[in-house]
């Protein structure tokens, strides 16, 4: 109800005139008309600190992800059909949540190999590493689209950085091509952490962590580790450089110098790695689609959707400081 529909209210005078008369009823309605004005105040305000918060969110967003377009639109769709180059990305750390996951890498591979139109597929990379797990799961996914498509040359192009993860993916195709300042190797396996036990005595402090089998938490920083347990775990780090070292040796064959240090974990750039056999040529993506006379070049990589794009640039969770340092990587 407005002011002048308020029969009680719009005949009052401001609160402190009836307080200087003494007019009771009058006072009353001078002070519930001033009620109702900042009740009508309040609800004002908050609709324009609604209306202010909505803009600053939608700024915030366009600042993030650079166009509004991008949040709202569906992953695109590749134009396929004719001749053209298949193109896959794994760019960044091959990790499980990441957009170089297995899931994510062989769900492109798939749609690459069936293209129609398709004369080769490239593994366009720049990684690295990081799970031997999801590295090895692309490996072993790609030897199968391989198998069921012999048709289909396979070629992986590492561009800055084909390390660990990134080099054992690379070793699944059929040649490898990179830059010759492109970084390539690092055939090894890396498990860090800290230990605390010193601190933790010196500051007082009593830690309390309670395991059914007497090695259950040995990766635990604030406890000792046995000398036993050390050799345990440097079991599996060297089982699961193994299982690398196999991999390329599979994959490159008698294409490999005989140079024991290509498996120390050591990094070559292009050149020193074409010399190593861990590569086959200098090149990258034009030069290949140039020497294969493709003028297409359809990328196949699966575009995130905006909840992926949410997590990634914003984040959402932490992970375990300790699980990450501890699990071993490529």
């Amino acid at each position: 109800m407005s002011e002048q529909q308020d029969p009680w209210t719009s005949q009052a005078k401001p609160v402190e005139e009836h307080k200087k008369t003494g007019e009771p009823e009058q006072w009353m309605q001078a002070w519930a008309k001033e009620v109702l004005l900042e009740q009508r105040r309040a609800r004002r305000g908050r609709l324009i600190g609604g209306i202010f918060r909505g803009v600053l969110t939608l700024a915030v967003l366009l600042l993030v992800f650079g166009s509004g377009k991008q949040l709202l639109s569906p992953a695109k769709e590749s134009n396929t059909g004719g001749a053209h180059l298949a193109l896959v990305d794994i760019k960044g750390t091959i990790e499980a949540d990441g957009r170089a996951s297995a899931v994510q890498v062989l769900q492109g591979a798939q749609r690459a190999f069936k293209a129609p139109g398709a004369k080769a597929v490239v593994l366009r990379i720049n990684s690295p590493g990081g799970s031997p797990v999801q590295a090895g799961q692309i490996y072993e996914g790609i030897l199968k689209l391989k198998q069921a498509n012999p048709q289909l040359p396979v070629y992986a192009v590492i561009e800055d950085l084909g390390a660990s993860g990134g080099y054992y993916v690379a070793v699944a195709a059929d040649t490898i091509l990179a830059d010759r300042a492109s970084l390539v190797g690092s055939i090894g396996v890396v498990s860090g952490g800290f230990g605390f036990k010193e601190a933790m005595e010196r500051l007082g402090i009593e830690r309390r962590v309670f395991t059914s089998g007497e090695n259950k938490a040995f990766l635990d920083p604030f406890t000792e580790m046995s000398t036993e347990q050390r050799a345990f775990w440097q079991t599996i780090l060297d089982s699961t450089h193994q299982q690398f070292i196999q991999r390329v040796k599979e994959g490159r064959g008698e294409r490999l110098a005989n140079n024991p240090q290509i498996f120390s974990g050591l990094v070559w750039n292009g050149e020193l790695a074409l010399e190593q056999g861990l590569i086959d040529d200098l090149g990258s993506v034009f030069s290949l689609q140039s020497s294969l006379g493709l003028e297409r070049l359809v990328n196949y990589t699966p575009e995130p959707n905006p909840w992926q794009l949410i997590e990634k640039r914003l984040g959402t969770a932490f992970k375990s400081a300790f699980i990450e340092l501890a699990a071993p990587s490529y």
